[in-house]
């Protein structure tokens, strides 16, 4: 980490200081590390841009950084939504970030923003022309995507619809929502947001000027192990008496009421769901069937 620590500061002494730092990339990647080490380096502060840390509680599953972490440079965006808010949207997120970006600007200090969360880190770095939806993930067609796109648009409407709301929901019902508040497809907002100046295949224009960007990559059994080694030692910081505590407070009358809807906020927790079975395991059960659910809970976390 000191080494590439090292190789980012040079690159930053040959090239134009960067406007802002993003740093992205699958779970287990070093992104929080890489983020701390540029923030003490660079007189940086740190935005989290992940859609689960924003939320307050299951600091061990959401693999939010710890208190001596934060103490190394200054965290922004973290714990701050209570768990049973499921209207925190991208929008939200957007309009908080960019107020925390300007005054780190005018203070002289650089914004670094990391996580994992995609579509939260596109609506900082392109200009989007509304303020109602979220914007599009991005991604490489590839080559054969035009044959592709003609072929799923011979499908129909209604047909194309079920595809996306099995695949992707939120773009779903975005697309939806901005059509019924604007009158026109969102298709047509995101050509002529690609057609400004500045724009392309991305998204509309950079909001900021020269960006640097990280995206992190590791080797795949590496980073296998990596994360099975993660879930143990979320369990040794006791991961099961954080989730215990959680279901107590906010999510076991939701169960008993069955309202509990794993598809929003925060009890979309990667981890949460998975450990549902043996948070609600009824009391006259036996203690095999108990440690049975646990270990489920943890093959699949």
């Amino acid at each position: 980490m000191a080494a590439s620590a090292r190789s980012v500061q040079c690159a930053f002494r040959r090239a134009m200081v960067p406007s802002l730092v993003v740093i992205l990339g699958a779970t287990g990647t070093g992104k929080s590390k890489l983020a701390i080490e540029i923030g003490k380096r660079l007189q940086g502060e740190i935005i989290s841009a992940d859609s689960m840390q924003v939320y307050q509680g299951l600091d061990i599953i959401t693999n939010k950084v710890t208190a001596e972490e934060r103490a190394q440079c200054r965290h922004h965006m973290i714990s701050f939504v209570d768990p049973l808010v499921s209207s925190y949207t991208v929008v939200d997120f957007r309009n908080k970030a960019l107020s925390l970006i300007d005054d780190m600007h005018n203070r002289k200090k650089l914004p670094v923003i990391v996580g994992g969360t995609n579509y939260y880190i596109e609506s900082l770095l392109w200009r989007v022309l509304l303020d109602t939806g979220e914007n599009e993930e991005s991604g490489d067609g590839g080559e054969g995507a035009p044959d592709r796109k003609l072929e799923l648009e011979k499908l129909g409407g209604v047909e194309l619809h079920k595809r996306l709301a099995e695949v992707d929901p939120k773009m779903a019902a975005m697309s939806l929502q901005i059509h019924e508040e604007t009158g026109v497809p969102h298709s047509r907002w995101l050509e002529e947001q690609r057609g400004q100046k500045g724009g392309d295949g991305l998204g509309g224009p950079l909001r900021y000027p020269a960006p640097c960007i990280f995206w992190l990559h590791a080797d795949m059994d590496a980073l296998d192990t990596r994360l099975d080694a993660r879930v143990d030692e979320m369990l040794s910081a006791g991961l099961i008496e954080e989730l215990r505590d959680f279901h107590v407070r906010y999510n076991q009358q939701k169960v008993q009421a069955d309202s509990q809807d794993y598809q929003h906020g925060i009890f979309q927790s990667i981890g949460f769901k998975e450990f549902h079975d043996y948070l609600t395991v009824p009391e006259s059960s036996t203690q095999q069937e108990k440690d049975a659910l646990r270990d489920k809970g943890q093959r699949n976390a």
